[in-house]
């Protein structure tokens, strides 16, 4: 079975988005009283006292951009938490956030949208079966109740 990949926030990207997010707006640091909040920098929850932050983050244009391509009208920023500061990242393994329902997008190499799939259960062979499909370049696994984005995931 093929192995899918998380991918979070990259470190360059928070670096920038610490200094000013993807809507030109400058990062205001919380602490996290109760933790839980679903972190894009670690890909795992927050943890109660920990410093964190809710900034805008627009991950097709930055994908769009890095592989040379224009999102058009599906160029989209979004909230995400991430911490306030520096953190140790993913630490791979499973796929996070995935014991609640999450949508899955699909979007072709040049930056269009093929569709999206609620996942009940079986995530994994959900990603598997969006990759089925040749012209998906990536997808993004987004939370179902506010539609954010939570991580994408690559061909392996």
């Amino acid at each position: 079975m093929t192995t899918y990949i998380a991918r979070p926030v990259e470190a360059p990207v928070l670096n920038e988005l610490r200094r000013a997010d993807d809507s030109g707006r400058r990062m205001v640091p919380v602490t996290d009283e109760e933790g839980g909040a679903p972190l894009r920098c670690c890909l795992r929850r927050s943890r109660p006292g920990e410093r964190i932050a809710l900034v805008a983050y627009a991950p097709l244009r930055r994908w769009a951009a890095a592989t040379d391509v224009d999102p058009g009208a599906y160029d989209e920023q979004g909230p995400v938490f991430v911490h306030a500061g520096e953190c140790a990242g993913f630490e791979g393994g499973s796929l996070p956030f995935t014991q609640a329902h999450r949508v899955l997008r699909r979007y072709s190499a040049d930056g269009r949208i093929l569709g999206g799939q609620l996942v009940e259960t079986g995530f994994e062979d959900a990603l598997r079966k969006a990759f089925d499909d040749p012209a998906v370049a990536l997808v993004q696994v987004r939370a179902v109740e506010y539609g954010c984005f939570l991580y994408e995931v690559r061909r392996p």
